[in-house]
């Protein structure tokens, strides 16, 4: 809300309004000796302007009209002026969009939940876009909730270490979590609230060194990045394999205009094809996709798996392809769509 506003200027005139509307019919019922009905009918007549039917009869009646007239004026003066205040500084247009944003909020269902939004949140949540993934920014600094706004984002304001603002964002059917604050501490804060209030999301979370990677994990957190770690890994192999660290960070960034993608697809336990192999499936004949990596249900990988392998329920295949292949693929596997590492 606007510090500027005052609201409720609009209540203290409603009040007044109404002293006046009681006052109005107590005079015109003593001075004009008519019913209390007839004595509100014309304070309201009089005092919003519209004129009466009959002159007043005597002078005391038209002391009062003249009170109510002039209150009448002063009072719709004030309203609309801080009517006209409150459109000028946005605080209704405000409170509709805020109304909106609760409610998409409301609905939303496996979306993710940006926690910082500052230069890497930003980054996430770009990516997001790219996508089409849904999420939700949630941060309490200024200069975040203006560039959330400026991107049209969802976001709540407030402190991702408070386990309501969380529920505000949705937690409970939130798919994952980014815990993106540049504080480690805030970052095992979210881990915790959130690994609490939803234990099947999957959290990623931000740290600044090795230690506090370490308490992120054992906070909950499933993934780790540490940001200052692996933009030195990345320098060093754009020093030493510059062509093979350029294809990947093309093929791997949601804005890209590359034809090739990555996916990840999870083995469903329904599947009626499971313990088949990669080759008896076809899946290259069939999609078009390359699988490049399959993560076995023990958490170890098989790179560049051969046709004989077989694939299990809860196997994650990691594949390669145009985003028309990939979607064949998926459907091959009536799979509901990527896990996001599990």
């Amino acid at each position: 809300m606007d510090e500027g506003f005052r609201p409720r200027r609009i209540v203290f005139a409603l009040v007044v309004l109404l002293a006046f509307l009681i006052g109005g019919a107590i005079g015109f019922h003593q001075t004009l000796d008519e019913t209390w009905l007839q004595a509100l009918y014309r304070a309201v007549v009089t005092i919003s302007l519209a004129g009466l039917d009959t002159v007043p009869r005597n002078d005391s009646s038209r002391v009062v009209s003249i009170v109510l007239v002039v209150a009448g004026v002063t009072i719709f003066a004030l309203v609309a002026t801080t009517i006209v205040e409150g459109i000028s500084r946005g605080v209704f247009t405000g409170a509709l969009a805020e109304k909106r944003r609760r409610r998409a909020i409301g609905r939303m269902r496996d979306h993710y939940i940006i926690c910082g939004y500052g230069r890497v949140g930003q980054r996430i949540a770009e990516e997001f876009r790219h996508t089409g993934a849904p999420y939700v920014v949630l941060d309490f600094h200024e200069y975040a909730l203006e560039a959330a706004r400026e991107h049209g984002d969802d976001y709540v304001d407030g402190n991702a270490t408070n386990d309501d603002d969380l529920r505000e964002a949705g937690i409970e059917r939130a798919k994952g979590v980014v815990a993106a604050s540049d504080s480690d501490a805030d970052n095992l804060y979210v881990a915790l609230s959130a690994r609490s209030v939803n234990p099947d999301s999957f959290i990623v979370a931000r740290a600044s060194n090795s230690d506090a990677a370490k308490k992120l994990r054992l906070a909950g957190a499933d993934r780790v990045v540490e940001p200052y770690s692996a933009a030195g890994r990345t320098m060093a192999n754009l020093m030493l394999k510059p062509q093979v660290t350029a294809f990947i960070d093309v093929v791997t960034t949601a804005a890209s205009d590359s034809d090739l993608s990555f996916e990840e697809l999870l083995v469903p336990a329904d599947f009626a094809q499971a313990g088949q192999t990669i080759g008896e499936l076809r899946i290259r004949g069939q999609t078009g996709a390359v699988v490049i990596a399959v993560r076995k249900r023990d958490g170890h990988f098989e790179t560049t798996p051969n046709p004989d392998m077989t694939l299990e329920p809860g196997d994650v295949i990691i594949a390669a392809g145009t985003d028309e292949e990939l979607g064949l693929l998926e459907n091959l596997f009536r799979s509901a769509g990527a896990v996001a590492g599990r």
